[in-house]
């Protein structure tokens, strides 16, 4: 496949919500292919350890001609780099995610110049959505189910219920 029709579309996914996958359809309206980066940050403490979330991710996106789901430690844009891909998919909920992924994506460009960043405004209904109030939600007894995918809610489930 041709590597100029790929994306990277990197993130922590902890956990995967409704608002990545609504991010990953659309993307594929554009690119053939994205691959959905997971972030190892051995600094950053996990609800799911970086398996888990790669095979949640599986779990719900099972066409691997279009989307692949890989993962990466250091520096996006050395990843990037090293999948020969010059596109960077993200999404932008509100105006503190502006100001962060505008750096990002200003700094990105400075490392490496052929690097575009693409970014996707998520629908209303998903605009406050983020990993973060999924968890603290589900940790303070809410219901996530319309937030995230079956998966997801699945293993939220097992994974409270082992550590309750």
């Amino acid at each position: 496949m041709n590597k100029k029709n790929m994306a990277v579309y990197p993130g922590s996914y902890d956990p995967l919500t409704n608002g990545h996958i609504d991010i990953i359809q659309r993307g594929l309206k554009i690119f053939d292919k994205i691959i959905v980066a997971v972030l190892k940050n051995p600094a950053k403490t996990y609800l799911f350890d970086l398996d888990e979330r790669c095979q949640m991710l599986r779990d719900v996106f099972q066409d691997p001609d279009k989307i692949e789901v890989d993962h990466f430690e250091g520096l996006l844009v050395d990843y990037v780099k090293r999948r020969g891909v010059t596109t960077i998919v993200r999404g932008l909920r509100a105006i503190s995610d502006f100001e962060i992924e505008f750096q990002m994506a200003l700094m990105n460009r400075k490392i490496e110049p052929r690097i575009e960043t693409i970014f996707f405004v998520p629908p209303e209904s998903y605009s406050y959505l983020s990993s973060k109030l999924v968890k603290e939600i589900y940790m303070l007894g809410g219901e996530v189910s319309s937030m995230v995918p079956p998966i997801v809610d699945r293993k939220l489930k097992e994974k409270f219920r082992r550590q309750g």
